[in-house]
């Protein structure tokens, strides 16, 4: 379980004082890894992804987005365990200890991101937090891929959120005769659901949950955008619904604008697009305010 990993990483940790006698940081990180490796999942089969994809339509833009993914998840998967795997070995002797893996090492010590991992994978704040979303982020692609596609999907653990939205985008245009995607738009509705209140497909477009609303709160009743909840830094937001219609018309200028970030930090590379607010405010108000969705606040 996602506790049961920082509960061993934090049992981990140097400990301050203390007189000799204590485990060596070999013995510590070789216990670390062990666990790990016990918790990690198995790699995919190529040939059970292509079946399943060919099951659910190879050409599908949202099942080209799948493999898409479920590619780079593979090769994270691949790289931990390797790197654990030569780790124990190192740690034993049987191999040389290489400079990258005195890295991986030093980093598993101080419970931080080996540089190889994280070159591939996804920022975090530390090892307990980002083996804990390599387990969430890998069940949903598990569960899509061996049976269908879920109900409403968690941003937040895509390694690319845009590309996921343009998909979407591409299967509403193809089911329409007719339509381009160059003037088909992204729309949205937020919900007062919850994930679990969730049972049906949407007859088009997708659910997704997981965002957080920096900045200001939301009036759940109407679904406006109101003021910040006293000491409530992010709030989280219900399942929103996103669609795509067809027009040429510009935005109505009442909505406000919400720009979507992976992180807390925002820049231009974690820019991933926006969602339309309702408000009785003028929309320059939260422009100002700084108001942002954010898929993950760690």
């Amino acid at each position: 379980s996602a506790k049961g990993i920082l509960d061993t990483i934090l049992s981990v940790q140097p400990k301050e004082g203390g007189g000799g006698g204590g485990e060596t940081r070999e013995s510590i990180v070789y216990q670390l890894a062990d666990d790990m490796l016990r918790k990690l999942p198995a790699q995919y089969n190529a040939y059970e992804v292509r079946e399943n994809l060919l099951r659910m339509g190879i050409l599908l833009p949202m099942n080209i987005f799948l493999r898409q993914e479920i590619d780079r998840m593979q090769k994270v998967i691949k790289k931990v365990y390797t790197c654990l795997c030569d780790l124990k070995l190192a740690i034993d002797g049987t191999i040389v200890m290489s400079p990258a893996l005195k890295e991986s090492l030093d980093a598993m010590y101080d419970a931080r991101i080996p540089e190889s991992w994280m070159k591939i994978s996804w920022e975090s704040t530390t090892l307990g937090f980002w083996y804990t979303e390599l387990l969430e982020r890998n069940g949903q692609f598990r569960t899509w891929i061996s049976t269908d596609r879920p109900k409403v999907f968690w941003m937040t653990g895509f390694f690319n959120p845009q590309g996921f939205l343009t998909a979407m985008r591409q299967e509403v245009t193809r089911a329409h005769k007719g339509w381009a995607l160059d003037s088909v738009v992204l729309q949205n509705q937020i919900t007062r659901y919850n994930k679990e209140d969730i049972s049906e497909y949407p007859t088009e477009g997708v659910y997704v949950h997981g965002l957080f609303l920096e900045g200001a709160s939301l009036d759940r009743r109407s679904g406006k955008l109101v003021e910040s909840k006293m000491k409530v830094l992010y709030e989280q937001m219900p399942v929103i619904y996103i669609y795509a219609i067809n027009t040429t018309a510009g935005k109505d200028p009442k909505l406000y604008e919400c720009p979507i970030y992976r992180k807390p930090q925002r820049t231009d590379a974690k820019y991933v697009g926006s969602i339309d607010f309702e408000t009785d405010f003028n929309p320059k108000h939260w422009t100002l305010r700084g108001v942002a969705l954010l898929c993950d606040i760690k």
